[in-house]
């Protein structure tokens, strides 16, 4: 991965759920953006004063977010998802 983190930040890659609505498609406008994805990297933490407390997610994680975290990064045609680790509201196992 040539995208690193810095600080507190991950890198998330969004995971699309497939959403059947019986025999009705349901088209890409319309449905909501998905709040779960997986950690594709890691920051080395955030900084106490000198100290480097490292993040509670690691790379593989499914995590879940909130609806208007981030900031979207499309890198060699991927699109990616930049977080802070505040914006992790819950690990899914």
């Amino acid at each position: 991965m040539a995208i690193k983190p810095i600080g507190d930040r991950i890198l998330v890659e969004l995971i699309e759920e497939e959403e059947k609505v019986g025999s009705i498609i349901v088209p890409d406008t319309a449905k909501e953006k998905p709040q779960i994805a997986k950690v594709i990297a890691v920051g080395e933490g955030r900084r106490d004063g000198k100290e480097i407390i490292p993040l509670t997610v690691k790379e593989g994680d499914k995590v879940l977010f909130g609806k208007y975290a981030g900031t979207e990064v499309k890198y060699q045609g991927t699109e990616y998802l930049l977080l802070s680790e505040n914006d992790v509201l819950a690990v899914v196992e």
